[in-house]
């Protein structure tokens, strides 16, 4: 598989990432906030892994989804990212925070698609060079 090859994503996985995340989002733990964020990774087995925001009482000890997506899937053997998709709602795009934007490119290549939706349609799509432009990775630490 080419990195060419990595980046698309077909119609069939754009909606399994969407149809995953927003049964996260069902799922998630946030009696603070109340703002519900699901998210859910392709992998490069086409495989797709989900997770959920998990908030806490001491607040910066919550979980974001993509983290909990991306641990889900490390957890299944994999370490490479081909897609994402982030589900929240409300009236502004629910992308992934700084510290997630991160977290995805120790997995993903600056040209893999983000589909940021709601519970109802997909709203918008980056790659994640277009979130984390100039971005550290892996590569930045090869000798």
């Amino acid at each position: 598989m080419t990195d060419e090859d990595d980046t698309m994503l077909n119609d069939p996985d754009r909606q399994r990432l969407l149809d995953a995340a927003r049964a996260a989002q069902a799922r998630a733990y946030a009696p603070y906030s109340h703002f519900a964020v699901g998210a859910a990774v392709l992998d490069d087995q086409g495989r797709v892994h989900a997770g959920c925001n998990v908030e806490n009482a001491a607040y910066p000890q919550g979980v974001c989804a993509e983290a909990g997506a991306l641990s889900a899937m490390v957890l299944a053997g994999s370490t490479r990212v081909r897609a994402l998709a982030v589900v929240g709602d409300g009236a502004g795009l629910v992308t992934p925070c700084g510290g997630c934007r991160q977290k995805l490119r120790e997995f993903a290549a600056p040209d893999t698609p983000v589909l940021v939706g709601d519970r109802h349609a997909l709203r918008a799509q980056f790659t994640l060079a277009q979130l984390l432009p100039d971005s550290f990775g892996p590569e930045n630490l090869s000798s």
